[in-house]
Formats: structure tokens, sequence, C-alpha cells
């Protein structure tokens, strides 16, 4: 055992001196001095969540800090994208690269660069839409230098859960998506719904998230809703197959530049009638979101059934009372009736536009 210990040892420090023999120039080179300085460019910004509403202005906060010693750079590059669920995928919004400036697709001509200060590199959204809420990147490109810092922005507004006049549970995804739009309102994020819960709302029925997602709310917890000794909590069935299952949809919708109101008429109406009633007024039948909206940010109170435009009839509480809704601030829905039906009101949507 001595022996072969020994044997080893010598092998070990032949193999090393045929290694010091072969790389014998690299003597003054085995030694490597790092120095770091820190960064020659960073990126942050001071508010990383924005809050804003549908058709006002946002400022989306970025500034970045370059090296003293750094010459000028006119090819410097200011981009601007809009993250999506997919880290994949991304999408253009801005850039500007010295004189040069480009907006795109549904953002052009509604951003611009603050420009404040020589540093500023913060994003302005002009007459923001339900689409524009989300993630964005600030990203500045100085030559071989980049960084980035991500801003939310938010918009007020509230998730109504959603499904057609064909019932519950008839939505695929894209059925979904459009439902939504149709109603003046989009397919609601994760984050939008999880606030609502703690808002309170207490929803019975799955339905589609933005992210392909399908999940509820659930504050009161009951046998028929996940089990009646669970804990409160969004119930998420996971990510579910967008073209062949079927669900409800959880929409978002946000305030708006219009008059949402219920028409003085001194007949009930039947459908057909109560869309040429708005007309006749300049505006146009209401949409379920556009109602949402007017009942959660402006307090809307009405105790009136009326029509709007998906055929459904509804009317906002925003103070509970007997005959109306005698338990709790809601938007009361009285079902798709049929059309022919002389019975109700009609809620109108005038645009400021």
């Amino acid at each position: 055992m001595t022996f072969l210990l020994f044997f080893l040892l010598v092998l070990s420090k032949s193999r090393a001196d045929s290694f010091e023999e072969a790389y014998s120039d690299l003597e003054h080179y085995r030694t490597i001095y790092i120095s770091e300085n820190g960064p020659r460019l960073s990126v942050d910004t001071a508010q990383p969540k924005v809050i804003s509403q549908c058709g006002g202005n946002a400022t989306l906060q970025c500034k970045f800090n370059r090296d003293p010693s750094s010459p000028p750079n006119p090819k410097m590059r200011i981009k601007w994208t809009k993250l999506t669920s997919d880290y994949l995928k991304e999408i253009d919004v801005f850039v500007a690269m010295g004189f040069h400036k480009k907006s795109y697709g549904r953002f052009y001509g509604r951003v611009h660069l603050q420009a404040a200060s020589a540093n500023d590199a913060s994003l302005v959204i002009t007459d923001i839409t339900l689409e524009d809420y989300g993630k964005y990147k600030c990203e500045v490109i100085d030559g071989l230098e980049d960084d980035t810092a991500v801003v939310s922005l938010d918009l007020e507004g509230i998730v109504f859960p959603y499904f057609p006049r064909l019932g519950r549970y008839n939505l695929n995804f894209a059925d979904a998506e459009k439902a939504c739009r149709d109603q003046d309102a989009i397919v609601a994020s994760f984050d939008q719904l999880y606030d609502a819960w703690r808002d309170g709302l207490d929803w019975c029925h799955a339905g589609w998230l933005n992210d392909g997602s399908v999940q509820y709310p659930i504050t009161k917890p009951r046998e028929q809703c996940g089990g009646k000794n669970t804990i409160p909590g969004v119930r998420n069935y996971g990510m579910r197959d967008k073209q062949k299952e079927r669900y409800d949809v959880f929409c978002f919708s946000s305030n708006h530049k219009g008059r949402f109101y219920y028409l003085i008429h001194p007949f009930k109406l039947t459908y057909d009638e109560a869309v040429r009633a708005c007309q006749k007024d300049g505006a146009q039948i209401a949409k379920v979101g556009q109602m949402y909206a007017a009942w959660k940010l402006l307090g809307y109170d009405r105790c009136d059934a009326g029509w709007l435009a998906d055929g459904s009839v509804r009317y906002p509480i925003s103070r509970p009372r007997r005959r109306c809704s005698p338990t709790e601030a809601a938007v009361r829905f009285s079902g798709f009736p049929d059309k022919k039906h002389k019975l109700y009101g009609v809620y109108c949507y005038k645009s400021d536009n």
C-alpha cells in the first residue's frame, strides 16, 4: 500500500513537470486580475407601476445613467416594447435614435418620449385604450452597453363575469375574446381577477383569463364551489385547450370618455325599439362593460331594468335598498328575455367623440 502511494506521487509530479515544460511560455500569464468599476450604463424606473384610465394619459417613468467619461453617442437607441404572456414575444411600441423616432401599430401617433432631461427615456401614452393595460420594457442601447427596466400600466376599472345568450360554458378562448370586445371590454388578467376577489367578487362559474387559464373567485366557500371546507381564494383549472374547451369569461372594463344613461321614454320598449330610441337620441344602446364601468367608477344607480346591446336586461344599484338590491351594491341581471317583449326601458351610451 505504501509503495502504491509513493508510485502515484511520483507519477503526479512527473506530469506536472511535463505541463510546466510544455507551457513554460505562459508563466507570466497565470495570475489574472479583474477590475470591476461598475456598469457603464444603468436604466431604472422611479415608479414601477402607473395607474390610469381608459381615454386618459400616462407617463411610464424610465431614466438612464451613463459613465460620465463616455463620449456622446448620437446613435444611442431608446426602445419601448410591450410584454406579453409569451416571454418570447414582445410588441414594438416606440423607438428613438437621435432625431429619428417611430411609433408602431396601434400605438402610432399616441406615444412619445417625455425627454424632460438629457437622461430621460420616459414614455408618454395618450388616449389610453383597454388593450394598453400590461407591462412595458424600457431598453437603452449605448454601443455595446445595454440595460432595461420594466414598468406596469394598470387601469382603473372592474372585472365582471360574462356569458352569452346561448348560456353558460359556451365560449372557447377566441369566442371569449370577442364576447368581451363586443361589450366594450377585454379578457381580464389574473392580477385583475385577484384584485377583484380581494374586493369581494364571488363567482361560482369558471371563466377564461387572458393567459389562457380558466379560474374563478370564491369569497364564501361552499360545497358546489370547490367544497365548503376549503379556504377562500381564486380557484384555478390551469391552462386549458383554447380551441376545444368552453367556459364563461371574465372581462375587464375601464372608465370611458362618454355618457352612460337611462333613457327617459314614455313607453316600455322591445329590443329593436330600444336600439332605435337610443339612435334617435344621438347615442347607441349601451354595452354591458359600459354599465359596469359607470356603476363601479361613477357610482351610477338606477332601479329600472333596461335593455343592453347584447340583448340582456340589467340595472346598476350602488345604494342597496328594498325592491332593487336589498343586500348588496351590484349590477343586477334579469336574463336574456324574448326581444319582442315590450317590458323594459333602455340604457344608452353617448361617446364624447
